[in-house]
């Protein structure tokens, strides 16, 4: 009865920490920055590490041409591909999070998360 209570100090204490460093991962991570660009850098699209927009640039030209649809297309292009550099950057984070823990499946899971899963 007591190694279980001692065990389950022991995960008390786990989980604590983990949390502790999953904060401390965030807060880096909002520091981080991730950058997409379309239309030969018409359109620039900063986003920190936790997929928040920080930053868009929108060549004037287009505007001044009244180019809508081509801001549009654009800025939604360059946004999925600052995304997808911001999942590599979290992942690489949780992976140096996780690094040493024997959890079966988790490196397939963080694979699957970016994208370059099997």
């Amino acid at each position: 009865m007591f190694k279980a209570l001692a065990n389950i100090g022991t995960l008390m204490r786990s989980a604590q920490q983990m949390g502790e460093k999953m904060q401390a991962v965030n807060e880096r991570l909002k520091h981080e920055r991730a950058t997409g660009s379309a239309g030969g850098e018409m359109v620039v699209v900063e986003i920190n590490g936790l997929s928040e927009v920080v930053r868009v640039k929108i060549d004037p030209e287009l505007v001044a041409r009244g180019e809508t649809e081509m801001i549009e297309d654009l800025t939604a292009a360059a946004i999925n591909q600052a995304l997808q550099k911001a999942k590599e950057l979290h992942v690489a984070a949780m992976q140096s999070l996780t690094e040493g823990m024997d959890v079966p499946g988790l490196q397939d899971a963080l694979a699957q998360f970016t994208g370059n899963g099997t």
